[in-house]
């Protein structure tokens, strides 16, 4: 499953970030990398990015971007709010 097809309030935990180069660089230096557990926090109006919440941080991250992100769906953990 790819992390932008999660919803609100669901949380994860990262397996595989599926780009290299700049962009996964810059993933990993945000926090996604295998293992690391968040949840989204609520998606942006007319697919937007999404707002995560990732080892302590709140991230926006481009729905593209949260394509590349392969995870695994944990269950609710709050009450995320969809925009």
């Amino acid at each position: 499953m790819q992390l932008s097809e999660l919803r609100p309030g669901a949380s994860f935990r990262v397996g595989k970030v599926l780009v290299g180069g700049e962009i996964g660089k810059r993933l990993a230096d945000m926090g996604f990398t295998e293992g690391a557990e968040g949840e989204l926090v609520r998606s942006a109006f007319l697919r937007g990015p999404v707002q995560i919440r990732i080892r302590g941080y709140d991230l926006l991250v481009r729905r593209s971007e949260a394509r590349l992100i392969e995870i695994e769906a944990r269950g609710e953990v709050g009450r995320g709010r969809s925009e």
